[in-house]
Parts: C-alpha cells; structure tokens; sequence
C-alpha cells in the first residue's frame, strides 16, 4: 500500500469533516458530503486494485451510486423544493467548536485509544486520523441545531466508520456491504420525505424550535 497517497486522502478526508462545522449553507455542507464520500470510493478502488476482487468493485460502483450521486441529489431537491438553504446554528459558538474539534482530534490521537490505532501496527497513524474524523462527525450531529446538517452528520459518521473498517482490516462480504448500502439509500429517502413534513409544519428544521413534539 502507498501510506502517501492514503495519507493524503484521509488528510482531505478529515478536512472535509472539519469544513462541515464551518459552513454555514446546506448546500455547500452537501457538497462537502459528497466530496468525502467520492474519496471513500476512491479508497474503496484503490484496494479493489490490490485485490482484484469483482465484488469489491461492485461495492465501488454501487457506493459512488449511492452515497456520490443519490443522496447529495435527494439533499438538494429537498434544500431547493423547500427553500432550506441556510442551516440551523450550532449550540456552541464557532470558536469553542473548533476547540472542541481539536480536542477530539487530540484525543484520537493519545494513549487512551492507542489499542485502536495498532490495531494494524502499520495503519496507526491512518486508523488515528480515521477515529479522529468519527469523532468529529459525531460531535457535528451533537451540535448542530439543523435537522439536514444533522442528516449529513450522521451519513459522514458511516463514512469514517467505514474507513476506520478499511484500515483496520475489518473484512466485510460485498453482500453486507451492499445491504448496508441499500439500507442507507432507503433511510435518506425517508428522512427526505420526513424532513420536508417537518418543514411544512414548523416552518423551520431548527431541533430546538419544534417544541410542539413534546405535546
């Protein structure tokens, strides 16, 4: 394996997780997704590469379907059909999230999750960038007030779970992976059709204004 060239994907990996507590359009957080997603794919190919496997790169073309094409096209007919084009706040100001952001990358990186990291001695550095964007993801669903940047969160949650599992040489069948994917597909058209049935009702995909769900 090329530990360069993988260094330098999840470097723009991570960053695209970063970026995603920054911007402040549902569009562009879409486009980050999409982006992130497309370097799965490319991680995905590049080990098809080295193995030569056919289904693996049914998974890759299946993914790039998915997870590039499909769901940043059902955020943005949903952003575009329902005018949703600024996100929701976050409940920490921008400044005490990236020290938040840092923290976590940090802590990704010490001997508390050092057991993790070795888990392939030779991936450690790229199995402890991988946690730290995970647990950044899921500081962004925490987070953010917006249902969709909620959404995205938790779609780039799965992707660096996803190469947490490619580094950590966590073999999964291509029919699981498949089924994961399928599941994934089905889940954002739901949660596009939910979101827009929110939206009508409430005005607003800000969490902390849909006080009439407790009632």
């Amino acid at each position: 394996m090329d530990l360069t060239l993988f260094q330098f994907i999840l470097a723009l990996f991570f960053l695209t997780v970063f970026f995603l507590h920054l911007v402040k359009k549902n569009s562009e957080a879409t486009v980050l997704y999409g982006f992130q997603s497309l370097l799965v794919v490319i991680l995905l190919f590049v080990f098809y590469l080295e193995t030569n496997n056919i289904y693996s790169l049914f998974v890759v073309i299946l993914m790039l379907l998915v997870k590039v094409i499909l769901a940043p096209t059902f955020i943005f007919r949903l952003i575009k059909r329902d005018g949703l084009k600024f996100s929701a706040s976050s409940f920490v100001s921008t400044p005490l999230a990236l020290i938040i952001v840092t923290g976590l990358t940090i802590l990704a990186h010490s001997s508390v999750f050092s057991s993790l990291g070795s888990i392939v001695p030779a991936n450690q550095e790229l199995l402890s960038l991988t946690l730290s964007a995970l647990f950044v993801s899921l500081f962004l669903i925490v987070n953010r007030k917006g249902a969709i940047s909620q959404i995205i969160g938790v779609l780039s949650l799965e992707n660096s779970i996803v190469t947490f599992a490619l580094f950590a040489g966590l073999e999964q069948s291509a029919g699981l992976q498949a089924g994961i994917l399928f599941d994934i597909f089905i889940w954002i058209f739901i949660a596009t059709i939910f979101i827009s049935n929110i939206y009508k009702h409430f005005g607003t995909l800000d969490v902390t204004e849909m006080k009439n769900l407790k009632d």
